[in-house]
């Protein structure tokens, strides 16, 4: 089976602000290449009255229908689902709410754990119940079960858990922003006068209208109340691994990470990508929309002339998020239409952001070759996928990449292809600005050892 990956969600938190529920769903529309299976917000009000509103669909439906007048307050935290632990039910649709000693508490999750096993041996022995089937509620209840201040009761829940988290957590009077020691999930805060905004990438910011101030740092907690922003760090500390995946794929090419755009980082790795793995070719198609960046790159570099010969139909979702097979191929049938004279008669070099189960690049290829293409060569703006992801990507079977089942001729032969080059590791790094990524797909060198290699 051949699907592409899925990320696990995107998160949204505001605070200050009379319509903070209606500002949280612009974050969340403009997240939802994030996650399309459900979507949820959270709201508090001035009186400490949550309200709570999910459902299984995509933002503008859960949200039709007068929803979003209902979510009175000026505090809430959203979140888009793709699961990755728990299946896709309306109980594991976020934000998580409980009620505790401490009062109600809400919680938006982006990523995964990978000692879920010891966690739940841990907390069932205390008695725990659990309402969902997610990783996700196994930090509300150590965050519930702690006797100390919130702060204190974090810095416990972070001691405990192991994997990537990015969280926005909300009580009747706080609004936390939360990335673990590693960093593995984006967060970054903005602001829109006197409300503070949280959110997995700056996109959403530019679309609610917020100042960018910066990143939430690995392993930081940034609590935000009425008198104000104040941060403090975990005691957990660790060597940063932003997850790279997120710049090749996932990030929309408007968002930010560092001091560059999605796209810029990008394009740079399709200039380095002509230069590792040149083709003769009288034509560049990219496979939009996160290949195309690339795409520009390497017609910059190659002086191929390119084409958009594919196209994207925008009413359909991104098809490796749908959680069936059936829906998934479904999907990536509709997605993408081919302008078949731009390619007759042509060497077609097409760029793809990468190839990871190979169902859709087989896909393509047919479409090229049906066309009328002459040659049809591959170039991919990362390395060679070969190892599961732990962290909140989902290709986590290694016989399912195509990339450990196939190589050189027996790789072209299976894709149909005259050629195919990938990115280095050491093109990608250098791409990427050479900063502290985890490549653990690319080369197994996990940052840390998941409970099933233990």
């Amino acid at each position: 089976m051949n699907f592409y990956p899925k990320d696990s969600c995107g998160i949204v938190g505001v605070f200050g602000t009379p319509n903070a529920a209606k500002l949280t769903a612009l974050g969340l529309h403009a997240l939802q290449h994030r996650g399309e299976e459900g979507a949820g917000i959270v709201s508090v009000n001035d009186y400490g009255q949550f309200n709570h509103h999910k459902n299984i669909g995509l933002v503008s439906q859960v949200f039709a229908n007068g929803a979003l007048d209902r979510l009175i307050g000026n505090m809430s935290i959203g979140h888009n689902r793709y699961s990755t632990t728990g299946k896709s039910v309306i109980e594991n649709v976020q934000p998580l709410l409980i009620d505790c000693q401490r009062g109600k508490i809400a919680l938006a999750h982006n990523g995964n754990l990978i000692n879920i096993n010891a966690l739940r041996s841990e907390l069932a022995s205390a008695g725990a119940v659990f309402q969902t089937s997610t990783d996700s509620e196994f930090m509300l209840h150590l965050i519930a079960r702690s006797e100390g201040t919130l702060s204190e009761a974090i810095g416990e829940m972070m001691s405990k858990v192991s994997g990537a988290y990015s969280l926005v957590i909300c009580t009747k009077d706080e609004l936390v922003g939360v990335r673990d020691p590693r960093g593995f999930r984006p967060l970054c805060i903005g602001t829109i006068g006197g409300t503070f905004v949280f959110a997995s990438e700056t996109c959403a910011l530019d679309l609610m209208g917020a100042r960018f101030i910066r990143d939430v740092l690995p392993g930081e907690m940034v609590f935000i109340s009425k008198d104000g922003l104040r941060s403090e760090k975990s005691k957990v500390t660790a060597a940063c691994s932003f997850c790279i995946f997120e710049l090749v794929y996932f990030e929309r090419p408007n968002s930010k990470y560092i001091d560059n755009s999605v796209h810029s980082y990008r394009f740079e790795m399709g200039i380095t990508l002509f230069k590792e793995q040149p083709c003769e070719a009288d034509v560049i198609v990219p496979v939009p929309d996160s290949g195309t960046p690339a795409a520009f790159g390497f017609a910059s570099a190659s002086k191929i002339p390119l084409e958009m010969a594919f196209v994207r139909s925008h009413y359909t979702g991104r098809s490796f998020i749908q959680p069936e097979r059936g829906m998934r191929v479904d999907s990536v049938k509709m997605k993408l239409a081919l302008i078949g004279e731009l390619v007759k008669g042509k060497r077609v070099v097409m760029i793809d952001d990468s190839v990871v189960r190979g169902t859709t690049c087989i896909e393509r290829v047919k479409n090229l070759r049906d066309a009328g293409a002459t040659e049809v060569h591959i170039r991919v703006s990362c390395p060679p996928h070969k190892f599961a992801c732990h962290y909140g990507i989902d290709f986590p079977d290694r016989n399912e990449l195509i990339a450990v089942s196939h190589q050189g001729e027996s790789l072209c032969k299976a894709l149909n292809v005259d050629s195919i080059g990938y990115l280095s590791e050491e093109g990608l790094l250098k791409a990427c600005g050479g900063h502290s990524f985890c490549m653990a797909c690319f080369n197994g060198k996990y940052p840390i050892t998941p409970e099933c290699a233990k």
